[in-house]
């Protein structure tokens, strides 16, 4: 037990399993000292069809909280076992009723004495705790119910990572990562064009000074995603355009992208934009997944930039 008082409630499932482990264990000597052949997995199933009634599998499965391919496996090896027998349902080909063989119902009799006697042990262990386990369990159910262990953690672990994430705006300090995060991206598929060049070694001129805006992701501090605003030429029918947008491969899965976006298109509002620009490639799958999320549609002809573009599309603001 020393394991469990360190490592505490993180392993509440291994500490579940060796508490289910013993409990079986001891549950398979009891039908051993009562003379019953049954095996402890089959008792639900077993008890289930105790009550006279044919079942198929579907409603068993439904009657006692187990999966279908669990409880027709457990009624192969009772049918093995003579406990289980077969029938056709007269009004449904498609599935089987079962119920007890004679053999199946001389030993619900003998069980009879043995479950009463398991049911005054456990109300001794129950008398010698201070927890009530079996109120507690059916607490857990109703809570697990209403929301899983699994949608817990991935709730909780979200909150977590996105705390550990903070947008902020550019300042000369994210220069050098403003540059290699772009940098990066781009050089893994093609190659730094010149208008790349320029705008990644000066985003000062190129993009802030003419009212553009750059939002810097931090993860833990540290910078791991860039994402600009940049203004476009007073002819064109778009206010803005969404550029530069790069995380760095080792941070994933931890919406930074989004929240870069989701930033430069609060700011576009914020400055009165309505119609907002961008244009990518098509190869970048989850970036385009990303863009078709947030509003953004194909435009039907484009006029690419840079040689590596090859879908353009808008944002009504």
């Amino acid at each position: 037990m020393d394991f469990f008082e360190r490592t505490g409630k993180m392993a509440i499932g291994s500490r579940l399993r060796a508490l289910t482990e013993t409990l079986t264990r001891d549950a398979s000597a009891i039908y051993g000292l009562y003379g019953i052949d049954l095996k402890p997995k089959w008792f639900p199933v077993f008890y289930s069809l105790t009550d006279g009634q044919t079942k198929s599998v579907t409603s068993i499965a439904r009657e006692i909280g187990q999966s279908h391919p669990s409880v027709s496996n457990i009624v192969k090896e009772m049918i093995k076992a003579d406990l289980v027998v077969e029938a056709d349902n007269a009004t449904d080909r498609r599935c089987t009723l079962l119920s007890l063989t004679p053999r199946g119902k001389s030993l619900s009799i003998e069980l009879i004495a043995q479950l009463r006697d398991v049911e005054r042990a456990v109300d001794q262990i129950s008398s010698e705790c201070e927890n009530d386990l079996w109120s507690a369990i059916a607490d857990w159910e109703k809570a697990l119910n209403r929301k899983s262990i699994l949608e817990r953690v991935r709730l909780i672990k979200e909150q977590r990572e996105h705390s550990e994430v903070t947008i902020v705006e550019y300042q000369p300090e994210y220069k050098s990562a403003f540059y290699d995060l772009n940098r990066k991206w781009i050089e893994l598929y093609w190659e730094l064009e010149p208008h790349d060049i320029e705008v990644l070694e000066n985003p000062e001129k190129h993009i802030l000074e003419k009212g553009g805006h750059i939002f810097v992701a931090l993860y833990n501090g540290f910078p791991v995603g860039v994402c600009a605003l940049c203004p476009m030429p007073e002819e064109s029918v778009y206010d803005f355009e969404l550029a530069k947008l790069a995380v760095n491969n080792s941070i994933q899965r931890k919406g930074i992208g989004h929240r870069l976006c989701d930033a430069v298109i609060s700011k576009a509002r914020e400055l009165g934009g309505e119609k907002l620009f961008l244009e990518s490639n098509t190869r970048l799958k989850p970036a385009i997944a990303l863009y078709r999320k947030l509003g953004f549609k194909e435009l039907p002809e484009y006029h690419p930039a840079y040689a590596r573009g090859d879908i353009q599309m808008e944002l009504s603001l």
